[in-house]
């Protein structure tokens, strides 16, 4: 979709996504601020082993005790209340991202499926909730409290200096073995993301296309293909999760060492007297203490890249603009006005739609035909907006299709699609197209359609839940509703993608009811159409082929060409079958009807 021109108070949204990020980068200061006190706490245990060692114990002193027990244990109280205030934060930051940037993501994910810059998926809530995971997970504060790891070196160094190089080499060692991860790692667990990707895709369409694939006897290859891919996926996963556990373990065999290496050199220094047996028990705590942050973000590294991985693509997808907040236009009286459109796309060297030109007045309506592959829908998703063409223009009242903010698309626009698509809720939910409306708005909508008695007929009538894309509904009533969708409001452009397809001979007759009511309303209707019966109520034709403007006129004058006839007031409605062989891509010889 073209992006809109911003208006006030609508911010673009990348400037979206960095305010967020603005604000969750502000919401970290005080959780740094947490981590310091909650690591210089973290010293609690260790010194009051010291001083319970060195001085109660050597004195004998029970008020010191005492007093050394209640400072520790408010020091512990306040240690534990610092550390749920820091979750209690990083919760309400993660889950204040998600609601802030989910439905931008969501609107963008659209976007991006309408730019064909990916498969049609939610992904990018996917990827939110992996990086909202992450920040209330173990392996945030892993990272938040590895930054402080030199201050307890320092204190180990204080107690004595070769305690502190045997502290420092070890944490120096569990540094590289972090950093050997990242690179053992990184590759296969990448490839194991796209695996999965393609593996949960294939899936949704599965389930998507569940009818066909169980009459057509699909479901046994279906299940191989799926079982060949995710087969790859869980090879990948366990490749990296085999070398990361490998490192994992021989970090924890470091980790003894080093603690083994601490108190052993510790009771060699005691034994010299050069320091306290408190000072040696304390000194192996401390050292536990900073070598701790490390250890768990080398266990905690999968959730990591995930997170990092997931976190790129939403940078990358949120840049994708869903936003059309602009300015507020006058209503629109339906003039339409296509000139000279072109849409390429990559990979083709022939454009989809090559320079349609055509325009309507408010209450005409164009018959849009043509063989298949020609075209049609894809000039039915431009002359709603959804696309954007490569050049030429679209303009509704002068102004750019792709140019109308949502709100005057809700009101004044109507668009049933070849494939009609309803959402899970209610019948009246759909007619309202998801928002809150009136009950009188939404019946009239539906007496337009005339699927009103229809409606009534259904178990809850309007309330009735109709289930995911419209389950318990048949094709006909699907499509019957979904032309209420698209006259709730005061649409002036209407445009109806092969709007017959599902219907009776009842259904059609009222959907050519409707459409002759919505052109003595001054609607501007754009029907493509494969049965001749639908030509009878247009004003004009336009037949399309490989892309380009092969007739157009009125329907009189493009039905005497098609037909061969001299007068247009000779063709009859039996006349009008001669148009089927132009849809099926032969054209009618000359006097043939």
């Amino acid at each position: 979709m073209g992006k809109a021109p911003s208006g006030a108070g609508a911010p673009p949204v990348t400037d979206l996504f960095a305010d967020a990020l603005s604000t969750i980068k502000r919401g970290f200061t005080p959780v740094i601020i947490f981590s310091f006190f909650i690591n210089m706490l973290m010293l609690t245990v260790p010194l009051y082993m010291l001083q319970v060692f060195d001085r109660v114990l050597g004195s004998g002193n029970i008020d010191t005790l005492v007093v050394l027990t209640a400072i520790a244990i408010v020091s512990l109280l306040t240690l534990a209340a610092l550390e749920g205030v820091r979750t209690y934060v990083m919760i309400g930051l993660s889950s204040w991202m998600s609601g802030k940037l989910g439905g931008t993501i969501l609107g963008s994910s659209v976007t991006s499926a309408l730019n064909h810059a990916n498969d049609p998926s939610v992904r990018g809530l996917r990827d939110l909730e992996t990086v909202r995971t992450f920040l209330t997970g173990p392996g945030v504060f892993a990272i938040l409290d590895a930054p402080w790891v030199p201050i307890f070196l320092a204190v180990i160094f204080f107690v004595h200096p070769s305690l502190g190089w045997i502290a420092t080499i070890g944490a120096l060692i569990l540094f590289g073995l972090a950093l050997a991860n990242e690179l053992i790692t990184r590759e296969p667990l990448a490839q194991a993301s796209g695996q999965s990707q393609r593996a949960t895709h294939q899936a949704e369409t599965a389930v998507r296309n569940a009818d066909m694939i169980a009459a057509m006897g699909v479901l046994p290859n279906l299940i191989n293909r799926w079982n060949r891919d995710n087969g790859r996926m869980i090879a990948l996963q366990a490749l990296a999760s085999r070398r990361g556990g490998a490192i994992t373990a021989v970090a924890k065999f470091m980790r003894f060492v080093i603690q083994l290496g601490v108190l052993g050199t510790g009771a060699f220094l005691a034994v010299q007297q050069e320091i306290t047996p408190g000072a040696m028990i304390a000194s192996s705590i401390i050292m536990g203490r900073a070598l701790a942050p490390v250890e768990q973000a080398i266990g905690a590294w999968k959730g990591m890249v995930a997170a990092r991985g997931a976190y790129a693509r939403l940078k990358e997808l949120i840049g994708i603009s869903h936003e059309t907040e602009g300015i507020e236009l006058p209503p629109p009286q339906g003039r339409l006005t296509v000139d000279s459109v072109v849409l390429g796309v990559p990979g083709r060297t022939e454009p989809i739609i090559n320079g349609v030109s055509f325009s309507l007045e408010p209450g005409e309506a164009l018959g849009l035909i043509g063989p298949s592959a020609a075209g049609k829908t894809t000039l039915a998703r431009l002359l709603v907006g959804s696309w954007a063409p490569t050049s030429g223009h679209i303009r509704l009242d002068g102004v750019e299709m792709t140019s109308w903010n949502d709100v005057d698309r809700l009101t004044y626009m109507g668009y049933l699609p070849q494939d009609v698509e309803l959402l899970g809720g209610t019948v009246k939910e759909n007619i309202a197209r998801m928002g809150e409306s009136e009950d009188a708005h939404v019946i009239s909508a539906a007496k337009l359609a005339d699927v009103h008695e229809m409606i009534l007929s259904l178990p809850d009538g309007y309330e009735t839940q109709i289930g995911e894309a419209g389950g318990i509904l048949s094709g006909g009533q699907r499509q019957r509703i979904a032309l209420a969708r698209a006259l709730f409001g005061a649409p002036t452009l209407l445009v109806l993608d092969e709007p017959n397809a599902s219907l009776d001979r009842v259904g059609e007759q009222a959907l050519l009811d409707t459409i002759d009511e919505m052109r003595r309303r001054g609607v501007t209707i754009v029907v493509i159409a494969h049965r001749p019966s639908m030509l009878e109520h247009v004003d004009k034709i336009l037949v399309l082929r490989d892309g380009k403007t092969e007739l157009y006129g009125t329907r009189d004058e493009v039905m005497a060409k098609l037909t061969g006839r001299p007068d247009p007031a000779t063709v009859t409605p039996d006349q009008v079958s001669a148009e089927t062989r132009v849809i099926g891509g032969e054209q009618a010889p000359a006097g043939e009807a």
